[in-house]
């Protein structure tokens, strides 16, 4: 197959470029606003419309800066040693999402205790809108051509006009389907009952992990780090394995802390 070329502009105005990138980002943040409104109308009519509004804010500003610094350190830290200003220009590209969790995750905790809310709490009620974004994300990078897949011989592999001649593995439809649509649906059916608080959030960690531990396999590594460990694994695997131990922890922790109240 023979990658779709669509210009990564959408609309050109004058000095003023309108990016397909920035407008997937747009849809997928409104499409969670959305679905808070949804969620609180349905699961948790505790959310005012102002505490949706104030969470959004911190939560853009974990993204904007936990991807930017995230990307800087797992994966060009040479360049932040070369060039330390680098840490302040988030307008760059460049974005990890391990660190826009970590970013994320601070600012949930802010939010938490500027409103005097328990802070599982906070991740329970948004963890199940943040796929709708990374859906959107994925698709982002396919329309630009960026974070394509390894060289492969299946009847889908398409090729990528920045990754050379040699078809490959779409993986950021992968991504698309696997970490987008797949765990939205899983979290929207699994946050629609009462659950242990941190169930939520768990299960989120550790199905992002897992989905995309599998899919580094089908992903080109990085240029610039290939293969980290063994000869196979890669940074995102690395930075994944910890999202899914650290779901099964608080799993268990929500669990046997649910189990003790009703004993």
């Amino acid at each position: 197959m023979v990658y779709p070329d669509i210009d990564p502009i959408l609309v050109q105005l004058g000095p003023v470029s309108i990016h397909w990138y920035g407008v997937t980002y747009l849809i997928g943040f409104m499409g969670a606003f959305w679905m808070c409104f949804r969620r609180k109308a349905n699961v948790n009519p505790s959310w005012t419309t102002d505490d949706i509004l104030d969470v959004f804010f911190y939560g853009a500003l974990g993204v904007i800066f936990g991807g930017t610094w995230g990307y800087l350190l797992f994966y060009e830290p040479q360049l932040l040693l070369q060039e330390p200003i680098k840490i302040l220009r988030f307008w760059d590209p460049g974005r990890s999402f391990h660190g826009g969790l970590l970013g994320v995750l601070i600012s949930f905790a802010l939010f938490a205790r500027v409103h005097k809310r328990r802070f599982l709490d906070v991740c329970d009620f948004l963890a199940p809108v943040i796929p709708i974004g990374l859906a959107m994300g994925r698709l982002g990078n396919f329309i630009n051509g960026e974070l394509w897949g390894r060289i492969t011989d299946v009847s889908w592999g398409m090729v990528f006009p920045k990754a050379g001649s040699l078809p490959r593995h779409p993986s950021q439809l992968y991504e698309f389907a696997l970490e987008g649509i797949l765990l939205l649906v899983v979290l929207q059916w699994y946050s629609s009952k009462p659950r242990a608080r941190g169930a939520v959030s768990a299960l989120f960690l550790i199905l992002y992990g897992l989905f995309r531990f599998i899919v580094e396999f089908w992903r080109e590594p990085d240029l610039h780090q290939g293969f980290i460990a063994f000869g196979w694994t890669t940074m995102g695997q690395l930075l994944s394995f910890p999202m899914i131990i650290a779901g099964v922890c608080v799993f268990l922790f929500a669990k046997n802390y649910s189990y003790r109240r009703i004993q």
